[in-house]
Formats: C-alpha cells, structure tokens, sequence
C-alpha cells in the first residue's frame, strides 16, 4: 500500500455492563449506542482502489470499544501475564521509518524500493520501538506499536475482547457526526488548532512537528470526539477484524498516523480506510479493543 503504510512481510475478567455514552469504564471501554448511520463517502480526494464508497446505510448494534489505543503499559501487563511474543519478534525485524534511526544503523538497513521512507529493522518490536538500544522511557503512556493483526488478536483474546468491525471502528470514529471528514467536523485545524497527529512539513524530509508530537502522542492526546474516543484520527494506524476484501489476504485497517499527509496519504479521514496482511507490523501500526454491550 502507498503512503505511510509500510510493504506486507509477505509482498477474564468479570461480567461487567460498560458505562453510559461518552463515559469511560474502569477497563478503559466506552458505550456506544447502536443506530444506523451513513458509512462510506464519494470525496473526489480519496482512493478508488480503497474502495471508501459509495455512501450507504450501514446499521451498527450497541457495543463498546477502547477510549484509546492499546498503550505500551497495558500491552506489557499482557505480556508479564502471558509471555506472548509478537510477530515481529518471531521474524526478528520490523519497519521503522528512516528519519527516526541513528545514521549507521538507518545505512545498514535494507529500504523496500517503492516506501524507501521505511527501513527494515533487525531487532525492532514494540519493546524496541527503533531497534536495538532505544526503549520505552517516556512513552509507557503511548500507544503500543509494532504490532501484526495477529498480535492485536492474541491481546485481544487473553482481555476477553475482539477487534472493531469497520463498520463499529467508523461509527465510533464520526462520534455522531453524519458524514464529516474528521472526528470532529469539516477542517483538518478549525480556527488553526491542531486535533489530531499527523504529518506537517514536506514528507518525508522535514516534519514541523506543528501538532506537538513528532512520532507517537500519547493515547489520550488532544480533545476526544462526541463519543469520547481519543486519536481516531492519526497516531496510528488501527487494525480491524475483517478482511479488506474477500479476495484479498490482507486485513483491514483505519484511522492513519502521525506519518499521513494530505500531499500523499490524507486516509486520516474517517472514511479512509487501507490494507496489510496480518503478520505485518511498523512503527506506526497498533489497535484498540472492542466488546459487546455487555462484556462476558
């Protein structure tokens, strides 16, 4: 896929209801209600291969879902508990994007011809977020990265969750808006304030870093959308369950990251949607949890 999405690797709790809307449980979940709503859009600007249209009426039951991402605290109690090795782990490499490694280790490693912005690195995983020698102090409140749809899954599974179809990932991320670009309306800064963490600059040799954040933000970094979700637009790329398409081997994912760019890569929108297969992982790939009403 083109943009920041890097190359695919392969080219119990107790029952427990969630809490009212816009209102944020001891598990991190938040309410949703159903409805029915208009998913998709036919903006000129988006990618036909993407397949975001047409505009349809999608109905979406009660469910509940992530305030935030996944962050490296939480996704390191899963493995304090469980020992789960990532699949970036198990491949003993995973992408990072050049600008963020040392001189010497950014020459060694070897650059995919179509995303040479994307650097494949031995010895990078979530722990590791940019290979050997870099760590997690200072950003244990970030989201977790690094992470294949099978990782997500596995984290998934031991919480007693599952991942948002897109249709519940995209109705969450509208937050009650009917066919808006963003989370929070029409313009990408209403009144020049920043609201989410994306790329400002010329990508991919200089990013201004205008939003605040170069790289990751913390998972509840700017203000959250009507339903109270934070960062469903930028930061990272979220996974979702499904597959992109039935004749595809790649899963689905939404919401951008801090690397999109309205000059290549605007899938920040909350119609926007790409691809990867499902061992696939980078420095700006990770996911949130979802539920149903009422978590068993």
């Amino acid at each position: 896929m083109p943009g920041c999405c890097p190359p695919s690797r392969s080219t119990q709790d107790q029952a427990r209801t969630p809490v009212e809307q816009g209102r944020t449980d001891r598990d991190g979940l938040v309410w949703v209600p159903g409805g029915v709503f208009r998913m998709g859009t036919e903006d000129t600007d988006g990618f036909p291969e993407d397949h975001e249209g047409p505009v349809r009426e999608v109905t979406v039951a009660p469910f509940a879902i992530d305030a935030c991402c996944v962050s490296n605290e939480r996704f390191a109690e899963f493995v304090d508990a469980t020992g789960y090795r990532t699949d970036a782990e198990k491949f003993g490499w995973s992408y990072v994007f050049a600008k963020f490694l040392p001189g010497e280790l950014r020459k060694q490693s070897p650059r995919p011809e179509r995303t040479p912005w994307w650097c494949g690195v031995s010895g990078a995983f979530w722990r590791h977020p940019e290979g050997p020698g870099s760590d997690l102090d200072g950003r244990w409140d970030h989201p977790v990265i690094h992470m294949s749809w099978h990782d997500a899954v596995a984290y998934c599974e031991w919480a007693g969750r599952r991942l948002p179809t897109e249709a519940e990932w995209e109705y969450a991320a509208r937050g009650g808006l009917d066919q808006a670009r963003y989370p929070w309306g029409d313009e990408l800064t209403p009144d020049g304030e920043h609201r989410c963490n994306i790329w400002q600059g010329r990508f991919p040799v200089s990013d201004t870093a205008e939003d605040g954040y170069s790289g990751t933000a913390p998972v509840d970094a700017f203000a959250p959308n009507g339903f109270g979700l934070y960062n469903m637009s930028g930061n990272v790329w979220e996974w979702c369950a499904e597959w992109f398409d039935p004749a595809q081997a790649n899963r689905a994912m939404r919401g951008g990251s801090y690397l999109c760019h309205d000059s290549y890569c605007n899938r920040y929108r909350v119609a926007a949607r790409t691809a990867n297969s499902p061992d696939s992982s980078s420095g700006n790939l990770g996911f949130r949890t979802a539920a149903d009403s009422k978590i068993r």
